[in-house]
């Protein structure tokens, strides 16, 4: 009787039906964008394979090192020079190489969109309610779910790849960002505000500035949340790193994916420690930009605090 009642009173909602048709009206009617988008995220990707690969790989490992000694230290430089002489060894290096661009391009791009979408709704509580949800969606939803309609539209390639990384690593940079700006004390930017600055001013001399240690740390989790899509990546036909462990998973050779894995955490510690400096770093120089920040609305301020 009860299983009668719930079958007559809630009805049955074809959202799968609805939503296979949603990706079949979106690819009949607008071919014309992601055929472009597709070619352009290839040439993004594909440029930077270029230049990581261009060069000898000892030689890109210096180079690296050197990047390395530059932004984080020495201890992060023999780690990223021997990490990476390690990957050579595995014959990882072209597989890591092209890894390292996807997340280069797709960490690039998540902080582009998420970070002005952070400091919007920093600045809008409607703003802010509106995309909690949309954040909550993107980063709990399975990346399969929405990673087959992409290689629907797009077809097999770094394309599908990049977007699905996005979607899934942008979520961070949005939060950590809006987190950052509301964090910034009230007063300052009154303070701000009384000494003459505009609101572009008081933005970028005094709230990115404060705030510039919790936004290096939303740029870590993109990084980090983009190379855990490596795998996802592979399995669109990106390459990289994620192909031997889906090649291992498919043939049901623990040895192959172990070896992919292994030079996945090697391009993730790397990245990790690189970053973290930078955050460490920016969390003590922001109070010197602020502080030689030029016109009225930075200086007083840094008075006033």
């Amino acid at each position: 009787m009860l299983a009668f009642l719930q079958s007559k009173l809630i009805p049955s909602i074809p959202l799968d039906e609805w939503t296979e048709s949603a990706v079949d009206v979106i690819t009949d009617n607008f071919e014309w964008f992601f055929d472009p988008l597709d070619s352009v995220i290839d040439l993004v990707v594909g440029s930077l394979e270029y230049v990581l690969l261009a060069s000898p790989a000892l030689l890109m490992v210096a180079i690296l090192g050197v990047i390395a000694f530059l932004l984080a230290g020495w201890r992060v430089a023999l780690f990223t020079v021997l990490g990476l002489v390690f990957v050579i060894s595995l014959d990882l290096w072209e597989a890591a190489m092209q890894t390292l661009a996807l997340v280069l391009a797709a960490t690039v791009v998540a902080l582009a969109i998420g970070i002005p979408i952070g400091i919007i709704a920093a600045k809008s509580e409607a703003v802010e309610t509106l995309l909690r949800p949309i954040l909550d969606v993107a980063q709990t939803m399975p990346a399969f779910v929405y990673l087959v309609p992409i290689v629907v539209l797009l077809g097999i390639g770094a394309g599908p790849a990049l977007i699905a990384t996005v979607v899934f690593a942008m979520p961070p940079a949005v939060r950590l960002t809006m987190l950052g700006i509301q964090q910034v004390p009230k007063d300052t930017v009154e303070a701000a505000h009384a000494f003459g600055a505009t609101s572009w001013q008081t933005l970028f001399k005094v709230e990115l500035p404060l705030s510039l240690k919790t936004i290096m740390a939303g740029v870590n989790q993109v990084i980090m949340l983009s190379l855990s899509m490596v795998v996802i990546a592979g399995l669109a036909g990106a390459g990289g790193l994620g192909e031997p462990v889906v090649t291992g998973l498919s043939q049901l050779d623990v040895g192959i994916s172990f070896v992919g894995g292994v030079g996945i955490v090697v391009i993730a510690i790397m990245l990790d420690r690189i970053t973290r400096a930078l955050a460490r770093q920016d969390g003590g120089g922001a109070r010197r930009i602020f502080s030689r920040g030029k016109g009225s609305g930075a200086d007083a301020p840094e008075e006033k605090a």
